[in-house]
């Protein structure tokens, strides 16, 4: 939407890991940046967040603060800091001159909401406000993609929005999240992450400070195995006859300031793996002889004095792992497709056949290679037979609210859905909320 119109709506996906901030009828948002700001060692102010994403910075050992925890705002103040940085710098509008489409996590706490629109109305004074949650943002965008699937005719959905904080499996009907069936799993991108670094610290080296250099191998060397068993015996074998063993580079604030894959071939190589666990045909010997000289212990003491180095192996499936099975690593809480399963009992049983066939994959860790596939597999054995069970994952997992927020603002009917900001001073916070459906 062009300034010259009379209201620009600005669009907000205020995620926990990032902020997907544009306007209203773009298909794409105008910046993705992470939700914190970080202080290097180097740094005497914090960097902000399109700071963090420059090739230049180096982000060895930065201190990180996040206005969100386990889903919730903790941190009004740093938020609101953010916010200016990204409205001012980044979208350059003026707040008194716009609506706000917000996306906010579902069961945010009354008092969360109430600081959230304070500095909304009375810090940044916006016009308008809308505040949405994620999964209906989802449902209809994939609607108004898709008009003659299954999600768009029956008008309802499975969610499963595998997020920074936590994930969700919620039922949307008629464009409405059913609060009373959405299931929560503690588990998100940001406890992946960590469990990736204490995986590394406990086997290679020490790595509890480096969020972002981890954030980093996980989304390039992390997939979702199939076959876990057949998998963990493949990353016992030595050599080259282990297909998972890749190294990955770090950074030495010299010659390179990021970490780098070493042999980026190498880290695909499981991608050809067939059901037995075996290459379709012989591995080239100078290849296999190259990776078997990496594990003799002398050179294998030479790159752990060195520490520039790791390797990662069984690693790689095990961090997703924890999404399909986390009682394995001794959390009290059920798997994703039983997450799924639990939500879609909790709707009327002439929704269940619809919502297994309407399953939709948003959010960033499900763009793990493989996810769909296993999560199909561990979803089938748990649904009867008679029901069919799609899933779906969005075109592009981390806009796909963005995008929902987007089409929405566009709408015809989008102003009289919103909050006007003299609504607001005159009833107050409670009052207003009443209208989002929360």
């Amino acid at each position: 939407m062009s300034s010259s119109t009379t209201t620009t709506v600005v669009v907000l996906d205020n995620g926990g890991g990032q902020i997907k901030a544009g306007f209203g009828g773009e298909r794409d948002p105008t910046s993705i940046v992470p939700n914190c700001t970080a202080r290097t060692p180097s740094s005497k102010k914090p960097l902000l967040p399109n700071q963090l994403l420059s090739p230049s910075e180096d982000l060895t050992s930065a201190v990180i603060r996040r206005p969100f925890d386990r889903g919730h705002l903790i941190n009004p103040d740093l938020q609101s800091t953010i916010w200016s940085h990204i409205f001012t710098s980044l979208l350059h509008v003026t707040p008194s001159q716009s609506s706000l489409l917000l996306t906010e996590p579902l069961f945010t706490l009354p008092s969360i909401q109430r600081s959230t629109d304070e500095i909304i109305f009375e810090e940044f004074n916006f016009k308008s406000l809308f505040v949405s949650d994620s999964p209906s943002l989802v449902h209809l965008y994939e609607a108004s993609r898709r008009p003659y699937d299954v999600v768009s005719k029956a008008q309802c959905s499975v969610v499963v929005d595998v997020g920074f904080s936590f994930t969700h499996a919620a039922p949307v009907v008629q464009n409405f999240t059913v609060n009373y069936g959405v299931k929560r799993m503690d588990l998100g991108g940001k406890a992946l992450t960590n469990y990736l670094k204490e995986l590394v610290s406990y086997r290679s080296v020490n790595v509890m400070d480096e969020t972002f250099l981890i954030d980093d191998v996980k989304e390039k060397l992390c997939f979702v195995s199939s076959d876990v068993a057949r998998d963990l015996r493949i990353a016992r074998r030595r050599g080259s006859d282990n297909h998972f063993r890749c190294t990955y580079v770090l950074p030495d604030g010299i010659t390179h300031t990021k970490g780098y894959i070493k042999d980026p071939i190498e880290a695909q190589r499981y991608l050809t793996l067939s059901e037995d666990g075996e290459f379709p045909q012989s591995e080239d010997t100078d290849e296999a002889d190259r990776t078997e000289a990496t594990n003799k212990p002398s050179e294998r003491s030479k790159v752990d004095l060195m520490k520039n180095e790791f390797s990662l192996s069984n690693e790689r499936f095990l961090v997703p792992e924890m999404i399909f099975r986390p009682a394995d690593l001794g959390m009290n809480q059920a798997g994703l497709a039983e997450c799924i399963v639990r939500a879609v009992n909790s709707c009327h049983p002439y929704l269940h056949p619809v919502l297994y066939e309407s399953i939709i994959l948003t959010g960033g860790s499900t763009l793990f290679p493989g996810f769909a596939k296993r999560l199909e597999s561990d979803l089938r054995p748990l649904v009867p037979d008679v029901y069919k069970v799609k899933i779906t994952t969005q075109e592009d997992p981390i806009l796909g609210v963005w995008r929902g927020g987007s089409l929405l603002a566009s709408s015809p009917d989008f102003d009289a859905m919103c909050v006007m900001k003299a609504e607001y001073e005159e009833h107050g916070s409670a009052r207003c909320r009443r209208r989002f459906f929360h």
